[in-house]
């Protein structure tokens, strides 16, 4: 189990567990069911639905995907604002646990919303996840620090500063970061599905 006193900013897990069982409920599953679904231990979700632990990204993912939402359902507030500013204290923020990765959600969370806009630093010797991923929609990054590898199905393309990229999401992929500097990325994706 991880140590909840050191929770990263900006993942509310209470809130987050108590959404998850909320989505688990309209979609009449049983714990066990949705940890089926998504390959996962029931006493897992269970922890995770209690705010008792810190889900890995990986297991975000699979969660989400089971239940037919997107991952930002979990984090997102109500606005009917045409335009927003976000101040960047007020941004969300994701440092999953044993993970040196840090996702900064730079548009609003919502579901009103068509298109994600976020950072994504990784430190020396980083990559975004275990496994590559995969999700519908596509997604253009750009390289504003360092140099990246993109792994999109079985080829890599090493992206140095200012170089960009697009990529067909349903692809699955990855982003590491192999060099000796940290790496930041601007990225765009749509739906919003983070």
């Amino acid at each position: 189990m991880n140590d909840l006193s050191n929770l990263p900013e900006g993942i509310p897990i209470k809130d987050m567990g108590r959404k998850i069982r909320n989505f688990r409920h309209e979609k009449e599953l049983t714990v066990e069911a949705l940890a089926n679904k998504c390959n996962l231990s029931p006493s897992l979700i269970s922890q995770i639905e209690r705010g008792l632990s810190t889900p890995s990204l990986d297991s975000l993912w699979k969660i989400t995907h089971a239940l037919g939402i997107s991952l930002i359902e979990l984090f997102e507030e109500s606005s009917n604002e045409r335009v927003i500013v976000i101040p960047r204290e007020e941004q969300k923020v994701m440092i999953l646990p044993k993970s040196n990765v840090t996702y900064r959600l730079l548009s609003p969370v919502n579901n009103q919303t068509k298109l994600e806009f976020l950072s994504i630093v990784l430190e020396p010797g980083t990559s975004t996840y275990r496994d590559l991923v995969a999700h519908k929609g596509e997604e253009c990054g750009v390289v504003v620090h360092g140099e990246m590898t993109v792994v999109a199905g079985s080829k890599e393309y090493l992206l140095r500063e200012g170089d960009s990229i697009y990529l067909d999401s349903t692809i699955p992929h990855r982003f590491f970061n192999h060099g000796d500097q940290v790496a930041i990325g601007i990225w765009a994706m749509t739906p919003a599905s983070f």
